[in-house]
């Protein structure tokens, strides 16, 4: 099985327990306060590495006091450090959690977002069958870069999963039309898909990014479960109910986890359907731990289920 490029950000997340955000001028204590290793680029690679899927995280690690703690985590990992950039420091995430479980991203970009195409000129593009990016990166001032080389290795048809996030409608349209041009497989929420698309049925929704990109395209649906559209078959996955981790501790790293999960299995031969449904078991695992990732032992008794 050739590998998969995973290109985009490692952060710091620091995950702080409130029990409801605090309004202008308002005063509040926090219920928990801890930091982890995420980032989407990395929470999507964390589901390779723990399935045993072949991939390259392609992540910069910058410096400075997160940029320290980025680095010994993916050292302990054994994860090869795609490139430092001393001269820029990393940056971090804030990640609020809510009594519900609902979070709220407050991030401070660094060195993690920015890309340069040199850094890609030693790979050898035949070892690798599809690529993963993120909005986030492709918004920065340097995402011209990143789309500059998916264009120059196109002729080499790899498959691109394009993961916009909710910086979509945020990104330069002409940037997004010539990722779009790539034919990607498009992943995103369902309030993501109806911003973008304008359409408040979910299925209208996906047609339309559908007509953009001729790929299909995974919408997830939160407790609905999530949607897969293909040029002949629209359906709606359910939701899995996950007797391991039944209660919602937080909703941070549900999507990185989805689609991370959604490649592997699509690698693996199964339909997009399929995929969806194993996706939906991860995701469900997810969001019942704190945190964008669930350890290697609590990954191992999921996929014994």
């Amino acid at each position: 099985m050739k590998k998969t490029l995973i290109i985009g950000s490692t952060v710091v997340d620091v995950i702080i327990g409130v029990d409801k955000l605090p309004t202008t001028q308002e005063d509040t204590h926090t219920t928990s306060h801890k930091m982890n290793l995420g980032g989407c680029a990395y929470n999507v690679s964390e589901i390779f590495r723990q399935s045993k899927t072949p991939y390259l995280l392609a992540s910069p690690v910058g410096s400075g006091a997160y940029g320290e703690f980025v680095k010994n985590k993916l050292t302990e990992k054994n994860i090869p450090i795609f490139v430092k950039t001393p001269e820029i420091e990393n940056g971090c995430c804030y990640c609020f959690v809510e009594e519900s479980g609902e979070r709220t991203f407050i991030s401070h970009h660094g060195a993690e977002y920015l890309f340069s195409k040199e850094w890609f000129t030693n790979i050898d593009i035949n070892d690798f069958d599809s690529v993963y990016i993120c909005g986030l990166e492709v918004e920065e001032k340097t995402g011209e870069n990143l789309v500059s080389w998916l264009e120059e290795i196109a002729y080499y048809n790899l498959q691109i999963f394009f993961a916009p996030g909710p910086r979509l409608t945020k990104i330069e349209e002409k940037l997004i039309n010539r990722i779009f041009a790539l034919n990607p497989i498009i992943h995103l929420n369902e309030k993501e898909a109806s911003e973008f698309s304008g359409e408040n049925q979910i299925e209208k929704a996906a047609m339309y990014i559908f007509s953009k990109t001729q790929n299909s395209v995974v919408i997830t649906l939160g407790e609905k479960g999530a949607l897969s559209f293909t040029k002949n078959q629209c359906d709606i996955v359910p939701a899995f109910q996950n007797k391991l981790f039944p209660k919602v501790i937080d909703t941070i790293g549900a999507g990185d986890s989805h689609i991370g999960t959604l490649i592997c299995s699509l690698k693996r031969g199964k339909t997009l359907k399929e995929a969806c449904e194993i996706a939906n078991i991860v995701s469900s695992a997810v969001v019942g731990v704190s945190g964008a990732n669930l350890l290697d032992s609590e990954f191992n008794k999921l996929s014994n289920k």
